[in-house]
Order: structure tokens, then sequence, then C-alpha cells
């Protein structure tokens, strides 16, 4: 089997560290393994050692899995393409560019060949709801998509996690958000657009439209935070051109890559985000049909925000480029 050298490009963050742990869970073939810390700071995962960022880095690299933040993104990731590596990035900034696909592997895996050197990985919260929506589309046909999403605080970073840790210790000081997340939820993730609407919110409808390849189906969101400290969850309401009960539902979901289905109403199982953290599936439970319209479906949808709505996701399309 071919080795390939990978860097994972932001091995301090929360994603970059959780990155490591599943290419190593997973076997993924690697020769060389390089850990750039874009902030020179040192540290070591098994006796590797962190290397800064430079131009020097990518040298001879193959493959780039990157979580430095956007900013950083921007400059350093079409120099690591530029050096000859596909670079698989996870933050926002390449996801909308017309010559960068979009990917999740259970989704849209054809569009991994439209690459130019540079993939990026959906936001967390569309990727776990399309896993669980794209055999209900493909049967069905989506027309609209009501998502109110229910958002853990790992997804903010390390010092989320640590404030909402030190806030039920008893401290009352919110500094990573822009209220105490505590014991409330703060329907907010991300600045407010000209719409009303957040940034979060509108990259739930964008990439939505370009991973369906189709900028007609209408997708309307409400994103919160809540005070879980890993794992999304999702309520999720769908008009279909075409029927689909509950029954046919359960059976596509049943059947579809990546989706676990937990419904069972008489003893109360349905996706909990405490069950989902650290599973790679996404788990898909309250599945019932809206009787207020004549095709209308609603779903509940869980799943570990850092593993598929990042880090295993961006595993999976090296997995999936390294295979095509």
């Amino acid at each position: 089997m071919k080795k390939y050298n990978v860097a994972i490009l932001g091995i301090r963050g929360a994603v970059g560290q959780c990155m490591y742990r599943i290419v190593k869970e997973r076997k993924f073939p690697v020769n060389k393994l390089v850990l750039i810390s874009p902030s020179g700071a040192g540290g070591e995962m098994d006796g590797i050692k962190y290397v800064p960022l430079t131009k020097d880095v990518f040298k001879g690299i193959d493959i780039v899995l990157s979580s430095p933040g956007a900013e950083i993104s921007k400059e350093w990731v079409p120099v690591a393409a530029k050096a000859g590596a596909v670079v698989i990035d996870n933050t926002s900034q390449f996801r909308m560019d017309k010559d960068v696909p979009l990917v999740v592997p259970e989704v849209n895996p054809e569009d991994i060949k439209k690459h130019k050197g540079i993939i990026a990985n959906p936001n967390c919260s569309t990727i776990q709801m399309l896993v669980a929506l794209k055999p209900l589309h493909d049967y069905g046909k989506i027309k609209r998509i009501v998502v109110s999403t229910y958002q853990a605080v790992s997804g903010a970073g390390a010092e989320a996690v640590e404030e909402l840790r030190s806030q039920l210790a008893g401290k009352k000081e919110a500094k990573k958000f822009q209220h105490l997340i505590a014991h409330n939820l703060i329907p907010q993730i991300d600045v407010f657009v000209d719409n009303h609407y957040t940034k979060e919110e509108m990259k739930m409808v964008n990439e939505t439209r370009k991973m369906f390849h189709d900028p007609k189906i209408q997708v309307s969101a409400t994103c919160v935070r809540v005070p879980v400290f890993n794992s999304h969850s999702e309520s999720i309401n769908i008009e279909t051109a075409k029927k689909i009960t509950r029954a046919k539902a359960i059976a596509l979901l049943s059947k579809a890559p990546g989706v676990k289905v937990v419904d069972d109403t008489k003893t109360s199982k349905y996706p909990l985000p405490i069950d989902a953290d650290g599973k790679d599936e996404t788990f898909v439970g309250r599945i019932r049909e809206d009787f207020s319209i004549p095709n209308g479906l609603n779903l509940w949808v869980v799943a570990d925000n850092l593993r598929k709505g990042a880090a295993l996701n961006a595993v999976q399309i090296a997995e999936l480029l390294i295979k095509k």
C-alpha cells in the first residue's frame, strides 16, 4: 500500500488534535507525519514535536489536514497547495469559492474530482444535517428545510469549553460568548449579517445549496449555543416533492452510510449528545410525519461536532482522495 506524507496544520487546536487521533485510529497510510503549530509554540504528540509554520514546512507533503483559523488558512493554504500538497481545509475561508469543492463523502463524493489543490470541509452543523438528509433528498427531493440547532460549546474552541466549566463552578463571567452560557441558551452563533440572520445560519443555507447542487432549495436556520460540552443537536423539518412516510424514512436512513437510527418512543430512545460524544455516526431519531403539510417530515439529528463535524470528515475526504 502506498503511504503518504501528511501534515496537520493547527495541531494545538481541538480539531487539530482530533485529526491526529483519527489519523491514528483509522490507520491512515502515513509515511511521515508533520505537526504544525502556527503560533510557533512548542509541544509534541507521542514524541512527534510540533514545528513552526514556514514556507519550507510543506516541502514533500502530499496531504495537509488544515484547521488553523480562517485568517491563517487564507494566507497559508495556497502556499501549501502551490508546494504540491492537496489541502483539506476545515475553516470557512474557501467553502464558497467556486473553484474549491465543498465535500461530505456520504453526500457529494463526486465533487472531489474538481479540486485544484484545495478541498473545503463544511461547517459542522451543515455536515450532520446533510448526512441525514441526503438519502431522503435522493428519494423524495427536498424543497424546503427549516432547522434549529443546539450547538455544544466545543464548537467554539477550547476556551469556550473552559468558560462553561468555570461558570458551572460558580464563576459569573462571560468572555468567549456574548452572555453567560451555563444554565442558559444563546440564540446567536457568530455575528449578525444584514438580513438579521447570523453568519452561522447563512453558512447552513449556502453550503446546503452548494453540496446539493440546487440553488433553489429553501433553507431557514436558527442556530443556538447550549450548555453542552460536546456534540451538536438539530431539529429538522423538511418538505419534499414526493411523500416520505415515517416507515420509508426509517428504511432509507437505516441503509444510509454514516447514519444510525435511534428511534423507539416506547422506550424513550432517541439520539442524545452525551451518547454521540466520541462516536463517528450521525444519529437520527424522533422521525415523524409533519401532519401540517402534505409532504412533511420531522427529524432529530445528533453528532459529535469535533469528529464528524470537523476532523473525521476531513480524514474521510483524505481517504476518498487516495482511493480515487
